[in-house]
């Protein structure tokens, strides 16, 4: 069936989808929640406040259009990154350096191509699950396309041990910071409270991931024809490299330099609330030291940066034109109707189809509010209450919002990692979404089950707050 379905460009496909989302501006009914400023000086929805626009507001096809622009500018930060990352990659590259980790990967996992996807599956989800990593990724991108070329896989097991990773770490997280720790503020429980349930998930889940990307792995290594990117050019070029340079002293310098960036990066992050364009002058800075290491003339340099840069422009479109979809939805104001109408029916059915209903509805809203943080300060102001009122715990619906934007950070197109991460690799979105949409069911049911038996078992219900009205 495959064969006959021609996937359209994912630039096509994400175009497609904000006239889609214009055209729904004029559909459906437009309004708004009151909104209150926390004290940490971020604003968040009042429930009980929604209301319906006095007057309609119609998006034009001229709107829609300077959208685009205004899309780049919102995600220029991600764009920038990405190009910035590029260059820089592409200067460790002219080192050597690539080329002489892959080679010594290659002698330790050639035969055991199992442990190398187990081993970044892993690693990526305690990343993600400690420090919110997410756009730190992407520079291991082209350095896990070429090994798995190598090791004859192909770019989507790179993509789907790297995403997989990285959206688990994000569902089953203990201490993200940036959607565990602000979704109990907002819920008025006790910050990393219940973190005894989300470590014991943790490696279930990850072996969930790990299992759907190495049983696709596996079907390459016997037959190159089932690679869903089979005929597809690859990022790295069609030659094969015909050998590997032994990894020296000045090697191991740059790949130590690498790890101490990531571990700044991670720190800047963590203690003085870095993004990306913190993390885009790391990346230049060790992209100067690599040059200086790697015995480059500045020219060299500076062609390497720019020839990197080049081949990661058409990831930077994509991401732009990604965001344009949400940035229609907000500007059509009708992004808080799609949550208080989701929200309704789960007040007239039980806790336990309710709290399923969370997810999905959280799910959902994550294609519309791709980031974490801004979906907790917009749904869990409304589902906190709800819970109460069907006697959930509000840990359970902490959980169900972690699930639901976690894991579907690995499908949505308007998530501009995913995008980032598949655009680098040369991966359609098309192909992607087929690889992906049956962990996404693997993991929305095993998540389903944790959520119905965390109802059960009362999780969360001795820090429960008085005021909620739950039986303690």
């Amino acid at each position: 069936m495959q064969k006959f379905i021609k996937v359209p460009h994912t630039l096509t496909l994400l175009f497609g989808m904000m006239v889609l989302a214009m055209i729904a501006t004029w559909i459906v009914p437009q309004g708004f929640f009151e909104t209150q400023t926390l004290a940490n000086g971020r604003a968040a929805v009042v429930p009980g406040t929604f209301a319906l626009v006095e007057e309609r507001h119609y998006l034009s096809p001229w709107q829609l259009l300077t959208a685009i622009p205004r899309a780049f500018a919102s995600a220029q930060d991600v764009i920038f990154f990405v190009l910035i990352l590029g260059g820089v990659l592409a200067i460790a590259r002219a080192t050597g350096t690539v080329d002489a980790l892959i080679g010594r990967l290659l002698r330790r996992y050639g035969e055991r191509p199992q442990m190398l996807i187990l081993m970044v599956v892993f690693c990526f989800a305690m990343a993600s699950s400690a420090i919110g990593t997410a756009g730190e990724y992407i520079p291991f991108v082209l350095i896990l396309v070429a090994l798995c070329k190598a090791m004859r896989l192909d770019a989507m097991t790179a993509v789907g041990m790297t995403v997989a990773g990285y959206g688990i770490g994000y569902g089953v997280s203990a201490i993200n910071p940036f959607t565990v720790v602000i979704a109990q503020q907002i819920a008025d429980l006790p910050v990393l409270s219940g973190m005894a349930l989300r470590l014991a998930i943790f490696l279930p889940f990850v072996l969930i991931g790990f299992h759907h990307v190495w049983s696709y792995a596996k079907k390459v290594l016997a037959d190159p024809s089932q690679s869903m990117v089979a005929g597809l050019p690859c990022p790295l070029g069609d030659k094969a490299t015909p050998g590997y340079p032994e990894l020296n002293w000045r090697h191991r310098l740059i790949l130590l330099s690498f790890v101490s960036t990531i571990g700044v990066v991670a720190y800047g992050i963590r203690a003085h609330g870095w993004y990306l364009y913190e993390l885009s002058a790391c990346f230049i800075a060790w992209g100067l030291f690599t040059t200086v290491i790697g015995r480059l003339s500045a020219d060299t340099a500076a062609q390497k940066f720019i020839e990197g840069a080049m081949e990661l422009t058409t990831t930077a479109m994509l991401i732009g034109v990604a965001r344009g979809i949400s940035l229609v939805m907000e500007d059509g104001q009708i992004l808080h109707t799609l949550v208080h109408g989701l929200s309704l029916p789960l007040s007239y059915v039980g806790a336990e189809i309710a709290v399923v209903g969370m997810l999905l509805i959280q799910t959902f809203l994550n294609f519309f509010i791709p980031s974490g943080s801004g979906q907790a300060y917009v749904t869990m102001p409304l589902m906190v209450p709800l819970s109460d009122l069907l006697e959930i715990p509000r840990q359970v619906a902490v959980l169900a919002y972690q699930f639901g934007d976690g894991f579907s950070n690995m499908i949505i197109p308007t998530n501009a990692v995913l995008m980032g991460i598949i655009g680098i690799a040369g991966v359609p979105y098309g192909h992607w979404f087929r690889f992906c949409w049956p962990l996404m069911v693997k993991l929305l049911i095993a998540s389903s089950v944790v959520l119905i038996g965390a109802v059960w078992l009362g999780y969360g219900l001795d820090v429960q707050p008085i005021t909620a009205g739950l039986s303690q």
